[in-house]
C-alpha cells in the first residue's frame, strides 16, 4: 500500500475509533448524569435545606478532592497507553510510575484530612461526623476507580469505561430513592449512596482483568528520567483539576451558609451536569489526540479539535435557548428550593459552552505536551474568579456567581485558544512528555 494510503487509512481508522468510543461513554456517561441529576433531584426533596446543603457540600468537596488527586493519573495512563498504542506498542504498558503517584496522592489526601478532621467536620458539616467518615471513604475509594478509568481509556476499552461510571451512579441513586419509598431516613442515608458508589462501580475490574489479562502486564520499567516526566505531568494536570474544581465549587463553599451554598450548587448543576457528560468526549479524545500527534499530521489534529468545538457550540446555544424559554420552571420542579432567573441560568449556560470549549483545547495542550502552560493558563482563571467571588462587587451570592463563572471561562477560553495556536513541536511541548 502507497504511504499516503496507508495513512489515510489509519486516519480513518482513527476517526472509527474515536466517534464509536466517543458514542458508547455518551450513552453511558449520559445515564450517568442524568442518575447524578436525579441523585440531587430526589435528595432535594427528602431532606430539609440545611441537610441538602451539607450533602451538597460534601459532593463537591469529594468531587475537587477526587479530580485534583486521581483524574491526573487518569489521564497519565490514557496518554501514555494511547501514544504507545499509536507507535505500535500494544501491550505491556508500565503501571509501576502511575500506581505509584496514586498510592502517594492517596497516602498526601488521608494525612491531611486526619490532621484537619475538626476544621471539616465541624467548620464544614455542622459536627456530622458521619459525613466526615464518608468524605474519607469515598475519596479512598475513588484512587482505584480513577487509575481503572484511565487504564481503560487507553486501551479505547470505552464500554468498560462507561459500565464503571454508570454502576457508580446508579448505585449512588439509589440511596435517596430508598429514604424516599421510607426504607431509610435522614442525611446520612442520603450521603452514603456517596461512598456506596465508587466501591459499586469497581464490579467492573474483574471482567476487564478476565478478558484483557494478558495486556495488563506492567511490562517494561521505567527509568528515573520517565518517572520526573511523568510526576511533572501529572502534577500539571493536578494543578488543572484544581482550577476547574475551584471554577465549579468556590461558589458554593464561599457563601455565607448551608441554605445559600445549596441554591448555588443547585445553579451550577445546569454546567456541571453536561461538564460530567463532556467526561464521553473527553476521556476518548485525549486519547485520540495523542495517536494523531504520534503518527498523524496537524491538519487530522485541527480537524478533530474544530468539529469538537462547534458541536458544542451548537449544544450550549440550544440550551441557553432553552433555559431562557423555561429553566426557572425546570428548576422549581427539580429542586424545591431557590428562585432562579432566566437570564442568569443563560449566561450559565454560556459559560459551560466556553468551560468545554476550554476543556477541549486543553486536551489539544495535554497531548501535545504542553501541560505545564495549560495549567498556568487555568490557575490565572481560577484565581481571578476566585477574587471575584471574595469582593462584593454584586451583592447577590447567586448572580456573581453566574456572571464570575461565565467570565473566567470566557477568560480560560482565550488563554487556551492563544496556547492553541502556537506552533506545535517547539522544545517546551517536549519537556511535558511522559
Amino acid at each position: 500500500m502507497p504511504a499516503s494510503a496507508e495513512g489515510d487509512a489509519g486516519a480513518t481508522g482513527g476517526e472509527k475509533s474515536y466517534g464509536s468510543g466517543a458514542k458508547i461513554l455518551s450513552v453511558g456517561i449520559a445515564a450517568t448524569g442524568l442518575f447524578t441529576f436525579a441523585y440531587f433531584g430526589v435528595a432535594g426533596h427528602v431532606l430539609d435545606d440545611d441537610d441538602y446543603g451539607r450533602v451538597s457540600l460534601l459532593w463537591s468537596l469529594l468531587f475537587v478532592i477526587m479530580c485534583v488527586i486521581y483524574r491526573p493519573v487518569e489521564q497519565l495512563l490514557s496518554r501514555t497507553i494511547a501514544d504507545r498504542r499509536a507507535r505500535g506498542i500494544t501491550a505491556g504498558h508500565p503501571l509501576r510510575t502511575p500506581a505509584l503517584i496514586q498510592g502517594a496522592f492517596a497516602l498526601g489526601f488521608l494525612v491531611v484530612a486526619l490532621a484537619l478532621r475538626g476544621p471539616i467536620e465541624d467548620g464544614l458539616f455542622d459536627g456530622q461526623s458521619s459525613l466526615y467518615w464518608i468524605l474519607i471513604g469515598a475519596a479512598l475509594a475513588y484512587a482505584a476507580s480513577y487509575f481503572a478509568r484511565g487504564y481503560f481509556a487507553g486501551h479505547q476499552w470505552f464500554g468498560l469505561y462507561g459500565g464503571l461510571v454508570l454502576f457508580e451512579s446508579l448505585s449512588r441513586f439509589c440511596f435517596p430513592v430508598a429514604v424516599a419509598v421510607g426504607i431509610a431516613s435522614g442525611e446520612t442515608a442520603v450521603a452514603l449512596g456517596i461512598l456506596a458508589a465508587p466501591i459499586a462501580s469497581l464490579l467492573v475490574i474483574p471482567w476487564a482483568l478476565g478478558r484483557h489479562e494478558a495486556a495488563a502486564s506492567s511490562g517494561v520499567e521505567r527509568d528515573a528520567g520517565e518517572l520526573k516526566d511523568s510526576a511533572s505531568f501529572a502534577g500539571s494536570v493536578a494543578a488543572i483539576q484544581l482550577a476547574e474544581q475551584t471554577l465549579l465549587n468556590a461558589a458554593v463553599l464561599l457563601v455565607p451558609n448551608s441554605t445559600t451554598a445549596g441554591i448555588v450548587f443547585s445553579a451550577l448543576m445546569v454546567a456541571r451536569a453536561p461538564l460530567q457528560l463532556f467526561q464521553a468526549v473527553q476521556t476518548s479524545l485525549l486519547p485520540h489526540l495523542a495517536g494523531l500527534e504520534a503518527s498523524s499530521g496537524h491538519e487530522a489534529f485541527a480537524d478533530a479539535i474544530r468539529k469538537t468545538i462547534l458541536a458544542i457550540a451548537a449544544f450550549a446555544a440550544v440550551c441557553a435557548i432553552g433555559l431562557l424559554a423555561i429553566g426557572p420552571w425546570v428548576m422549581s420542579i427539580v429542586f424545591d428550593q431557590g428562585d432562579y432567573g432566566r437570564v442568569g441560568l443563560a449566561v450559565i449556560a454560556v459559560g459551560m459552552g466556553l468551560h468545554l470549549t476550554a476543556g477541549t483545547l486543553n486536551q489539544a495542550a495535554l497531548a501535545r505536551g504542553r501541560a505545564h502552560q495549560a495549567a498556568a493558563a487555568w490557575l490565572v482563571a481560577a484565581v481571578l474568579f476566585v477574587v471575584w467571588m471574595v469582593v462584593p462587587v454584586v451583592g447577590d451570592e447567586l448572580v456573581r456567581a453566574e456572571v464570575g463563572y461565565a467570565g473566567a471561562a470566557a477568560l480560560l477560553c482565550a488563554l487556551l485558544y492563544g496556547l492553541y495556536r502556537r506552533p506545535a513541536g517547539s522544545h517546551a511541548d517536549l519537556t511535558n512528555r511522559p
